[in-house]
């Protein structure tokens, strides 16, 4: 693993992600002495938060004026997973003593991770503990209402009263959806789920612990209170996002990519690059509306952030450094292996709590449609199951990422300008000065485009079988993702028509590169 970050390497991401320039006016100055020169604030905003001179409450508007941040406790070491039994026994031991003989563990995994080494560890060290457990094995990728409702099912049936998910984000997802309906039993699935699919009541319990395992650099899960989904009815996918989901502990361990194909790491590994490039270019939280009524309102994505910006930038930093790594040696290279673990979560605690947009709003039914088409127009890639048509999830959402970015870029030239900077790296960081700042979007674009030339990933949509045909029904399956276009800047999200003329163009840009 990677020796322990110096007080020095905190210290320059302070300083890089406190002048940023505002989005509101576009000039840069410390986050320590946010003046309102313009803004229309009331006040001088100190740290993270607008404050009023009069004391008495928040300042008047709409918008948001605090953000929150919440994280699972992470645990990083090569061979830590030996350690996840002590770790449930520890948790049982807080029962009531009545209580602890009843205690059982869910163990959440698919039919692939079911065969690893990684269930080995685990189900040894919860023997040398005494420990009582049952397994649901059949979690599947990329997650179904079907597949949830199952897993459900098993939870509630089976009286689990600790979880522990081993495996990518879709096992991952599937035990935080497990524990959550367990908990409220007579919940339906539409419950939590995100307005407008579903009713996105807030979740007022304490859940049981949850443990996460992940064998994949990518989805972050193992930080996060997000859960995803696909609704084949509907043709996209949702999920739920509130902190409450958020596991108890993740166990973050190098052995348990060992065996990971490159295909799938390299997928993975291209969640965490957007996770990092969405969130450090998401709506500000303090221009983020509406403000919650009560802070339990308050959402799990809150807009981009002075904390999170620390996160999602360096994880931004050292996926553009070694997943093409990843690509040429998928197994060998255990320092890229290590780094991309560390950014997978990293990242998770950066969009975890400012969110994401575009790129995954459109991911949704990209990858959901696919499953619907017939047989003959349907992708099937590499290193998953040929018998299964799957767009994966960091493929998804790369496919529109070069035309979000040339979009987004007028929203913050700045940021969008040392995003760039970070593609362009050191050795060609001179070339940023000749770039006009209108034409930081088109060159941000440019420059995914080769560092996804580079990892190997389909050059459109046209090379996963839409069309201009398709323009309409992607659009239609991105309008419903609120939850994250409402962090999308510059997006018309007030004017219905104007909006879908502006999603179709992004669309389109994206058939070819």
């Amino acid at each position: 693993m990677p020796p322990p970050v110096s007080r020095a390497s905190v210290v320059r991401l302070l300083n890089l992600t406190s002048n940023q320039g505002c989005r509101g006016c576009g000039r840069t100055h410390s986050a320590l002495d946010h003046h309102t020169h313009g803004h229309g604030h009331t006040g001088i905003r100190g740290m993270a938060t607008p404050v009023e001179k009069a004391i008495g409450g928040p300042p008047p508007g709409n918008t948001d004026y605090a953000f929150e941040m919440a994280a699972s406790t992470l645990r990083f070491g090569q061979g830590a997973t030996s350690e996840v039994g002590m770790d449930l026994h520890n948790m049982i031991k807080q029962l009531p003593s009545m209580d602890r003989p009843q205690a059982k563990i869910g163990i959440f995994t698919d039919p692939n991770v079911i065969k690893l080494p990684v269930m080995e560890v685990v189900e040894e060290s919860l023997m040398r503990q005494g420990l009582n457990w049952v397994v649901w094995d059949k979690c599947s990728v990329e997650p179904t209402d079907k597949s949830w409702n199952e897993a459900i099912d098993f939870a509630r049936s089976s009286h689990i009263t600790h979880f522990l998910a081993v495996g990518g984000g879709s096992s991952m997802d599937t035990a935080k959806a497990a524990n959550l309906f367990a908990n409220y039993p007579e919940a339906d699935l539409y419950e939590f789920i995100n307005a407008p699919i579903g009713r996105g009541k807030p979740i007022e319990k304490k859940l049981s612990p949850l443990i996460a395992i992940p064998t994949t650099a990518g989805t972050g899960s193992e930080t996060t209170g997000t859960a995803i989904l696909d609704i084949p009815s509907k043709s996209f996918k949702t999920g739920i996002a509130n902190r409450a989901l958020k596991p108890t502990l993740g166990i973050v361990d190098l052995n348990n990519t060992a065996t990971c194909p490159k295909e799938v790491a390299i997928a993975a590994g291209l969640d965490v690059l957007f996770h990092s490039l969405e969130s450090w270019t998401a709506v500000p939280y303090n221009e983020r509306t509406p403000r919650p009524s009560n802070p339990i309102n308050r959402p799990a994505y809150q807009g981009s952030n002075p904390l999170s910006d620390i996160f999602s930038r360096w994880a931004l930093e050292t996926t553009i450094k070694y997943l093409p790594r990843i690509a040429k040696d998928p197994f060998g290279d255990e320092e890229a292996r290590a780094q991309m673990l560390l950014a997978a979560s990293t990242a998770g605690i950066g969009f975890g709590n400012a969110g994401v947009h575009m790129c995954h709003a459109f991911s949704y039914p990209i990858s959901s449609l696919n499953k619907g088409r017939p047989v003959d127009l349907q992708y099937h890639h590499p290193s998953y199951s040929p018998k299964i048509p799957l767009i994966p999830h960091g493929v998804a959402v790369s496919l529109t990422a070069p035309a979000v970015f040339n979009f987004t870029a007028a929203s913050s030239i700045p940021r969008h300008r040392e995003a760039l900077g970070v593609f362009l790296g050191k050795d060609r960081s001179h070339e940023l000065n000749n770039i006009k700042d209108q034409d930081v979007g088109r060159a941000l674009s440019e420059e995914i485009k080769k560092f996804l030339d580079l990892v190997e990933v389909p050059r459109g949509l046209e090379k996963v079988g839409y069309g201009s045909q398709d323009i309409g029904k992607l659009v239609e399956g991105c309008l419903p993702q609120r939850r994250v276009l409402d962090l999308a800047p510059v997006l018309a999200k007030d004017d219905l028509a104007m909006e879908k003329e502006q999603l179709a163009s992004i669309v389109e840009g994206s058939l070819r590169w």
